[in-house]
């Protein structure tokens, strides 16, 4: 994925100001600060002189308006990055491309362990376009994919939908089920995302990526191929619901 600040004053040149981007609530950025810090989710800091370095969300204090990153103080390109003292953060949440600025950045030590700390920024930016959005369905839908394995016909497969959009959908496959090869065609599949929402598609595997060692199985992406024009409504409608729902969840 693209980790490269996005060009603001282009963008706002093109969609006439950046109102449709801009995430002022300081209860939703938070909130959202909360949810990377919580997913372990990896994220760049981009320095105005073009160095970087990864890090991830260590901690969110809101009493104190003030956030942490995981730090290696021997690393050479996070030290880079502080001789700038400011920089870009970007990283991606549900296909979301998230940016904000931190700014007085200060490497802290306590025992063994160092951390990155800085005021909460006062805004947050979101890039997404609808047509790609992807969201995680609400697990106690227990949204599946319903399908045959493609290698032994009479092997009935019901597997969890990791995340879903309109281009394609995450299914997590169990490691005692015979694993999938990639670019596999699966025909027939059954996608039962709701009590509403069910879609006839077919899929292909475009790749299979570990979890955690806990997960006990694997990733699989996979491209959703000539779905029906109503099929593809009701996702579209589902996706924008699902949407909907975790953005209450975030602020209740």
């Amino acid at each position: 994925m693209d980790t490269m600040p996005m060009p603001l004053e282009e963008l706002a040149a093109t969609h006439g100001g950046l109102s449709e981007f801009r995430l002022t609530s300081a209860v939703e950025i938070a909130a959202t600060l909360q949810r990377l810090c919580e997913g372990n989710v990896a994220m760049n800091l981009n320095a105005p002189d073009g160095s970087f370095c990864t890090v991830q969300l260590w901690t969110v204090d809101k009493g104190r308006g003030t956030i942490s990153f995981s730090a290696n103080a021997d690393d050479p390109q996070l030290q880079a990055v502080l001789q700038c003292d400011e920089a870009v953060v970007v990283c991606y949440l549900d296909s979301v491309k998230l940016q904000f600025d931190v700014h007085d950045l200060v490497l802290v030590h306590s025992g063994l362990s160092s951390a990155l700390k800085c005021n909460m920024p006062a805004e947050m930016f979101r890039f997404q376009r609808r047509g790609s959005f992807r969201v995680r369905p609400i697990l106690r839908n227990a949204p599946v994919a319903k399908l045959r394995h493609p290698m032994i016909p009479d092997m009935q497969l019901s597997l969890r939908i990791l995340d879903v959009s309109i281009g394609g959908c995450a299914l997590f496959l169990p490691e005692d089920v015979p694993p999938l090869p990639l670019g596999v065609t699966l025909n027939g599949v059954t996608l039962e995302l709701d009590l509403d929402t069910r879609l006839q598609t077919t899929l292909r595997l475009q790749h299979v990526s570990s979890i955690n060692v806990e997960a006990k199985g694997v990733r699989l992406g996979c491209e959703m191929i000539a779905p029906s024009r109503g099929g593809l409504r009701d996702l579209q409608n589902f996706i924008d619901q699902t949407q909907k729902k975790r953005r209450l969840m975030v602020l209740s």
